[in-house]
């Protein structure tokens, strides 16, 4: 948890008994409870990122089916603020995790890659609320995005290659480059939505508790 004072496990302690209903474990259906989530367009894929092996750093595949608290203290150190004690190395590493765990929200069969498929379905679900844009559309969206991160991390592909998907260092690679609009999007859109969750109520100690149930 890195330099996680003992006030914030406090809050955080307090946040996954809400959730749990003074249980010593959370399971999914817990997270039916919470009102930042109800109206979220990828709301299956962050509650689902709680209970990924891979978050939880008990494998490379999987899903829990429930959470105690120190696991739960794991996903949410991928979203703690930024130290201001910390050094450049520790500010990267943050990042580098944080990224880890967007990656994984988006390769949902734990492969190793983020293939067009698994993200033409996150583009839709992330613009599903958008009156304005069609399925075809996102789809579009989608694609030319992919496009862009084979351009980035392959370069001129020949005419049969096919481009088989995003690994982690691409997404790294992509993340960092100058001019690409893919991951620096896709982390502002899916980053928002995590933090709405994770730093209204837990990471911020003077937020009030509302409108929690209970």
């Amino acid at each position: 948890m890195g330099s996680v004072s003992s006030d914030q496990i406090e809050q955080l302690h307090r946040r996954f008994k809400q959730l749990s209903g003074d249980q010593p474990t959370i399971r999914k259906e817990n997270f039916n409870n919470v009102p930042d989530l109800e109206l979220n367009p990828i709301r299956s894929k962050i509650v689902r990122a709680f209970f990924d092996n891979r978050n939880l750093r008990k494998g490379s595949s999987g899903l829990a089916d429930e959470i105690n608290f120190e696991d739960f203290l794991t996903i949410m150190s991928y979203f703690r603020p930024i130290d201001t004690t910390m050094d450049e190395e520790q500010v990267q590493l943050c990042r580098k995790e944080k990224l880890r765990f967007l990656f994984h929200m988006y390769d949902s069969d734990s492969d190793g890659r983020i293939t067009l498929e698994e993200y033409r379905n996150v583009v839709e679900e992330l613009l599903s609320g958008n009156p304005h844009i069609e399925k075809e559309s996102a789809r579009s969206i989608a694609d030319g995005a992919m496009m862009e991160a084979a351009s980035v991390c392959v370069g001129q592909m020949e005419p049969d290659q096919v481009y088989e998907g995003i690994t982690f260092d691409d997404f790294l690679k992509l993340s960092h480059h100058p001019w690409s609009s893919w991951a620096r999007v896709a982390e502002e859109q899916e980053s928002w939505a995590l933090e709405l969750v994770v730093w209204h109520w837990v990471w911020w100690p003077e937020c009030p508790l509302g409108p929690w149930p209970g």
